[in-house]
Parts: structure tokens; C-alpha cells; sequence
């Protein structure tokens, strides 16, 4: 029984049904990917599949549209996947549950996929229709974007002709998207050589209680980073007594400020006293330091029994212990500059987001961001620069540009009129501190002019998903009024 199909508009909430339909989330779009070759083939489209899966369908301009510069309209297909712990779906074969209740779509018990099934759904409505006025179309869908934007860094785009794009992949109706911050992760290698521990006594140092977050979107909330604040308890901790490292662990992505994290120390029995002493000082310094941000802080040492498999029989050697420590203390992290061009929007930034030890080099992962590419290179200049006084090498991946933001953009400007003739106020002109596609497809078309935007959805990548009827509907009527100015 189909749940949306007495909605207006209704071609895009049918679509947005067969979407949910259809499994299609990360890693697994190849039947989703099917859909849309079928679909182009039904409607006697163009189009163009790549071995990603991306898939970019062609239609003409509508009469009087012929001779009018292209238009991409572009959106990614796939979603992240999560559910409750009681939901049997399975999301490599089944499709979504679709419950609509006082104007608002959600799934039961799992991810809705709105972020970012909408787009899809609008492009597939605007490539069906005969009477919606338009230049010619360039649909373009990628795969992968929720697990690093592998679609659009795959892409070929030397078929594609336009200089304009509409990416329908935002969340908060009346924010129009016009800029955001290129990415990479830097790996610092640092060196260490071990040495028995001989008549050490081991302990461990933990933290925990941490607040957390995305090392974009919050990196301005001056929340504690469990892997930064052990270069601080180390380095104190070297000032009173003699210790060597033997591990040091926190972290699971690049992306995400820090939680939790954990150290194994090998000290003189006569210490013990001291390593507590001082692990306790620090505890009451960050809690007085991030009062507000991460009230429930908790820094503890005790002693590790040398017989279970977190205590290793070796340590680091002295050198290796102070280059770890040097490095923890002195690599930059956070907030390295703000925008000149839109207030209150962070420029710069970089988190260790991974911090591990192995059995030759202890590695420091960073998530570096900045919505400046030259920017970006003094951050990985000063991490390098560093990293090799230590006798160690930088290793760099997922490298994507950032999307500048265009101080003449003909059609963040023809928007904004729209949007302020349909709404009766205008909207807000937005950057994020994060990647999106934008930035990848401005690295690879020249001179593109780009505004991502779309209707109003809640907690997407949780079970808790939605996406609003009337917003939907808005929107869509706000695209189509574009599209038919882009004569």
C-alpha cells in the first residue's frame, strides 16, 4: 500500500516511494543505480552509467529553452543505514517502512534516506514532466557521498556542459549553501623504539566523560579533545618525574573530537604516589577549562596489572617517549583562522581525531579543513614540518578541494530574489566549516556557479529521521521557478 500517494506534488512524493523502495545504501547502490538507467531508457533519455555506479541522465531544453545555457541539477543516492535495536529490516535487500503522520515523513525504526532520496526524487519528477518549463538538463547522482563522497571524486565530468549547478542536498529550508571547506586527513608517523620495562610498574591514564562532536560542524565549540589534552598531562607529568610511554590510544575517526582516550606509563614504584597526584591536578584544570562544554570530565590513573594484555613488556625507549610527547604538544589543532567573507564561519581548522600506537610508530591522524587551498597547505606545511624534526613522514588521503565562495555568483543572487519574492524574506546565505560534493564538482568544472539547498528535514542519519510535507512542497515550487528564470 503506497503511504505518500495522495501528497502533492505528487510525481515527487511517488518517486521518493519507489526510492524507499529500493535498498540503496552506502556500498550497496547498484540496484538504485539500475532504477535510473531503467528509468532514463522508459523516458527515451540520454544518459551515461560509470563503473561507480553514477549515473547522468540528459534532457532537452523545453521550447524556448533550447539555446539556453545547461543546468545540473545533482544530488547524491545513496543513505546512511541505521535502526533500532527491535527493527528487522535488512538494508542490503529490504526497503523502507514509510509512516506519514501530521504532515511529516519518517521510517519505522529506521534512517529515512531523505538526505538524500528528496533530490533524486525531484530531478526524476523534472526529467518525467512535459509542462515544467527548463534549459537543458544535466541530472547527475552520485554513489558513496555518507562514507567520503567516492561518487563525486570518481566522476568524469568532461561530458557535462554546465557552468550552473543546483544541488539539492541541504536540510534547512531558507539557507542557501554557497561555500564550504576542503578536507584531507594527514597522518603524522613518529618513530618509537622499545626497551624492556624491566622492574617498572605499568599504569594507566584515562580519560573519559568527554562531549564529542563532528571536527567540522562544532569544531568552534571549544569542546576538549581527549588526544590533545594527554599532550598536556604527559608533558606536566615529564616535568616532576621520569616515565616512559609504553602505549597511547584514543579515537576512531579523523572527523570526530576526541571522547575517550587511554595511556600506559611505566614508571618507578616510588612514583605512583606522584603520577596520581599530578593526573588528579590536571583533572581539576580541565574541569575549571571546559566547565561548559564537557562538565563531566574525568581524567584517572591507577595501576595496570602487568599481566593482562594492555600492559606490554616493553617501553618506549627515552627519545621515543619525548618525540610522542613534543608531537602531542606542539602539532596545531583547532580553530586556525575564520572567514573574512562570511561572518562567524570557521576557515581553518584540523582535529586528531586518531591517535595510536604500533609497534615501530606511534601515528597521529588529523582531519585538516579549510575553505582556503592555500590555507589548507600551511596547515599540512606545519604538521610536516614538524613531523620530520621528529624523524618522522607525512602520509595524506581523501584529499578533496574546498568550495570557495564566489564573491560574483549570478545565481546565488538570482535565488535570493526568489526566494525573498516567494517567502516574503530573505534567506540566509550559508557556509559550512565541512565538505560537501559542491566543493569536488568546483574542482572539477571551472568557473562553476553553485548553490546547494532543500527542504526542511530532522535528524538525519538517526532513527529519528523526517522530512516535512509543506517544506517539501515549497521547494519544490521554489526550484521550478528557478529553473524557468535560467533562460
Amino acid at each position: 500500500m503506497k503511504v505518500l500517494s495522495s501528497l502533492e506534488p505528487h510525481k515527487v512524493f511517488e518517486y521518493f516511494e519507489e526510492i524507499c523502495s529500493i535498498p540503496h545504501g552506502s556500498s550497496n547502490t547498484k540496484k538504485i543505480s539500475d532504477y535510473l538507467v531503467t528509468f532514463a531508457r522508459e523516458h527515451d533519455l540520454r544518459y551515461i552509467k560509470d563503473q561507480s555506479n553514477n549515473v547522468i541522465i540528459f534532457k532537452d531544453g523545453t521550447p524556448g529553452y533550447e539555446a539556453s545555457a545547461p543546468v545540473m541539477l545533482q544530488g547524491h543516492m545513496d543513505m546512511v543505514c541505521e535502526k533500532g535495536k527491535d527493527c528487522n529490516i535488512d538494508f542490503e535487500r529490504d526497503g523502507l517502512e514509510l509512516v506519514l503522520k501530521d504532515g511529516i515523513i519518517s521510517a519505522n525504526g529506521t534512517t529515512l534516506g531523505g538526505d538524500d532520496g528528496i533530490a533524486v526524487a525531484y530531478a526524476l519528477a523534472i526529467l518525467d514532466s512535459s509542462d515544467i518549463p527548463h534549459p537543458p538538463l544535466e541530472a547527475v547522482f552520485t554513489v558513496d557521498e555518507e562514507i567520503g563522497m567516492l561518487g563525486a571524486a570518481a566522476i568524469d565530468c568532461s561530458p557535462l556542459k554546465s557552468k550552473i549547478m543546483l544541488n539539492l542536498d541541504s536540510e534547512d529550508e531558507g539557507y542557501l549553501l554557497v561555500s564550504c571547506a576542503g578536507g584531507v586527513t594527514a597522518a603524522s608517523h613518529i618513530p618509537v623504539s622499545f626497551i624492556p620495562a624491566a622492574d617498572k610498574t605499568l599504569m594507566s591514564i584515562n580519560i573519559s566523560g568527554l562531549l564529542g562532536g563532528h571536527s567540522g560542524v562544532e569544531i568552534d565549540k571549544n569542546r576538549a579533545n581527549a588526544n590533545i589534552l594527554f599532550g598536556r598531562i604527559l608533558y606536566t607529568l615529564n616535568r616532576k618525574l621520569s616515565f616512559n610511554l609504553v602505549s597511547i590510544e584514543g579515537g576512531l575517526k579523523d572527523n570526530a573530537i576526541v571522547k575517550t582516550a587511554v595511556a600506559v606509563i611505566a614508571v618507578n614504584e616510588s612514583d605512583i604516589q606522584t603520577v596520581k597526584d599530578c593526573v588528579s591536578h590536571m583533572e581539576d584544570l580541565f574541569k575549571h577549562e571546559y566547565v561548559v562544554s564537557d562538565p563531566d570530565i574525568k581524567v584517572a590513573a591507577e595501576i595496570t596489572d602487568s599481566s593482562s594484555e594492555a600492559a606490554a613488556n616493553d617501553m618506549m625507549d627515552n627519545i621515543s617517549t619525548n618525540r610522542v610527547i613534543a608531537a602531542l604538544v606542539n602539532m596545531p589543532y583547532g580553530i586556525q583562522g575564520m572567514s573574512s567573507n562570511i561572518k562567524g564561519l570557521v576557515e581553518s581548522s584540523l582535529n586528531l581525531g586518531i591517535l595510536k600506537t604500533t609497534d615501530t610508530e606511534v601515528v597521529l591522524s588529523y582531519c585538516v579543513r579549510s575553505s582556503i587551498a592555500s590555507r589548507k597547505q600551511e596547515m599540512l606545511d606545519k604538521i610536516t614540518s614538524l613531523t620530520e624534526l621528529l624523524s618522522g613522514y607525512v602520509t595524506l588521503t581523501g584529499d578533496y578541494p574546498a568550495w570557495e565562495y564566489r564573491q560574483d555568483s549570478p545565481l546565488r543572487d538570482l535565488m535570493k530574489d526568489i526566494f525573498t519574492e516567494q517567502y516574503g524574506r530573505e534567506p540566509v546565505i550559508q557556509a559550512l566549516h565541512a565538505g560537501v560534493e559542491c566543493g569536488l564538482f568546483a574542482g572539477k568544472i571551472p568557473d562553476l556557479d553553485c548553490v546547494s539547498f532543500g527542504p526542511d528535514m530532522k535528524d538525519i542519519h538517526t532513527t529519528n529521521e523526517s522530512m516535512d510535507v509543506e517544506s517539501v512542497k515549497r521547494t519544490w515550487e521554489y526550484t521550478l521557478e528557478i529553473l524557468k528564470r535560467l533562460k
